[in-house]
């Protein structure tokens, strides 16, 4: 309930269950996370390919040898010393058979700048050339427009401009790089014809003992490199594809087997906190064997542990309204009839039975706060080393100063190692040992000694023991005796002296602990109650 400006209460709605995407952002994170991983790759794969300028040198570096060799060979055997001149019947032949193995055309100018020998004449493969014609419809023109851009992002070619390639005819001074070869220079150029294809070229000079007989022109045929880097670049995309194909069935079988059953959890996670369809089940993904079937295993644990939290807290203020409902119905009758009574001696009893009735409830309240507080102090309470042998003889020595040890003498036998120790809290622990003396010496007859022994028991525990001389337990109670509000007695103990928590508080302690308690019977007669902590490993 909340209160408004006016001061009234109005009911607070619970939150509502927070609507969830189709796609989990969980979902949504891993597809990401693939997809920038893969980006990354197939960047650095496209940035390193793009680098044609590696492929392109490497080409000109073999053109330029090729053009030097067949210049030299030119040079020693279709050359006249004598004339200075070269020697076009014998170079026709050995330029056909230097070139033919290679795809590159190959021009021989003279000192002049003139066309003397061009392989395309020479060579079969030649005979016929073919050009691709500008595209004239708009679809055409479209397809050509995306295969420049195909190009440009894939390096075939990039976007800056190259000298465009022009046929020079018989004049061979149109190209820079046969001008620097007649003056001795071995010269390169890069050029795009009108099909958007690279063209290389390299001209050397045929050269005999500083003689310039001529210049060789060696180029490429347009498109060989293209075609090259376009193969290439058409398998990396084949790869990337497929990788992107397999990056985005690993992300949706990841979603399905990750994200889903955790959408699937918090779903179920929400109907448990909306309570609406009753008691919801967490389901426990018992079969997936991993992280995600513990955790949902560890939730559906969780689940069922509040529900049996509900169920004891339920059952506890049922049990607290029945156990004070009798003595409040027992004190409302003894006032009715205190105020109709007339003799002093049954007025003097009545008013016995408020009192005893007004000391029941007062002990109840009491058991009960301390019950009720016992779980969260107990997850709240952080735990410490216990000297077991030091709080038994202190517990031990409180009850020899009581009145007590007149009526039922106590006696203690420790036979445990000096360092025996118990991590806990040791006023929960000692409440602990003096719910089972007190019930010991409700239980035994005066005169007949309380014993309590402390052992090692096992490999790393301790055993400690707290026997009465009394009528014992029926041994159908022997473990409803630790249930709350179990107040079976002996007649002569008295009714309503006790409120039946004490050895349920005993228990939840010593289970807090990691121990066990229980209840037996002694051979002798009497009770024995035992219980066993794991003792602290020596370090």
């Amino acid at each position: 309930m909340a209160a408004d400006e006016r001061g009234a209460l109005t009911p607070v709605m619970p939150a509502q269950p927070k609507r969830r995407a189709r796609y989990s952002a969980l979902t949504r994170r891993i597809v990401v996370v693939n997809v920038v991983v893969l980006l990354g790759l197939i960047g650095g794969v496209v940035a390193v390919e793009r680098s044609r300028v590696g492929l392109v040198d490497e080409r000109l570096e073999g053109i330029e040898n090729q053009a030097r060799i067949v210049a030299s060979t030119l040079a020693e055997y279709a050359t006249d010393p004598d004339t200075h001149t070269l020697n076009l019947r014998q170079a026709e032949p050995l330029l056909r058979q230097l070139i033919a193995p290679t795809k590159l055309r190959g021009r021989l100018f003279m000192t002049n700048g003139t066309l003397a020998i061009d392989t395309r004449d020479l060579l079969a493969r030649n005979l016929v050339q073919t050009q691709d014609l500008p595209a004239i419809d708009t679809w055409s023109q479209v397809q050509d427009f995306w295969n420049r851009v195909y190009d440009s992002v894939t390096g075939v070619r990039p976007f800056s401009k190259l000298d465009p390639y022009f046929e020079g005819g018989d004049n061979g001074r149109v190209y820079k790089e046969v001008n620097a070869a007649m003056a001795g220079d071995v010269a390169s150029a890069e050029r795009v014809n009108q099909q958007n294809k690279l063209v290389l070229s390299v001209a050397a000079p045929v050269q005999r003992f500083k003689a310039i007989y001529g210049v060789l022109m060696v180029s490429t045929e347009g498109g060989d490199i293209d075609d090259v880097l376009r193969e290439e670049r058409a398998t990396l995309l084949e790869v990337f594809v497929i990788a992107i194909g397999v990056m985005l069935a690993s992300s949706l079988f990841l979603s399905r087997f990750i994200a889903r059953p955790v959408l699937t959890l918090a779903a179920a996670a929400d109907r448990v906190r909306s309570g609406r369809s009753g008691r919801e089940t967490i389901p426990t993904m018992a079969e997936r064997g991993d992280e995600i079937g513990d955790l949902a295993q560890s939730f559906s644990a969780m689940t069922r542990a509040l529900y049996d939290r509900i169920d004891a807290i339920e059952s506890f203020a049922a049990d607290v309204a029945h156990e004070i409902k009798n003595p409040l119905t027992s004190l409302k009758s003894a006032v009715e009839m205190l105020a109709r009574s007339k003799d002093d001696v049954a007025r003097e009893r009545l008013m016995g039975i408020v009192k005893n009735d007004v000391r029941r409830i007062d002990r109840l309240i009491t058991d009960i706060s301390d019950a009720s507080r016992l779980d969260a102090e107990l997850s709240r309470e952080s735990n410490a080393p216990i000297d077991l042998t030091h709080l038994l003889e202190t517990i031990v020595e409180v009850y020899n100063f009581t009145d007590l040890s007149h009526r039922v003498p106590m006696e203690l036998k420790i036979d445990l190692p000096r360092d025996a120790k118990v991590m806990g809290r040791d006023e929960r622990l000692g409440q602990v040992i003096r719910n089972l003396i007190d019930n010991a010496v409700s239980f035994s007859p005066d005169g007949m000694p309380i014993t309590i022994t402390a052992r090692p028991e096992g490999t790393g525990f301790a055993r400690i023991a707290v026997e009465d001389r009394g009528p014992g337990i029926p041994e159908e109670n022997l473990e409803s005796i630790f249930e709350r509000f179990y107040t079976e007695r002996p007649q002569e103990h008295g009714f309503g002296k006790n409120s039946g928590l004490g050895l349920s508080i005993a228990r939840q302690i010593v289970l807090n602990t990691g121990g066990r308690i229980w209840a037996e019977n002694r051979d002798g007669g009497g009770a024995r109650f035992i219980v066993v902590l794991p003792l602290m490993k020596s370090v």
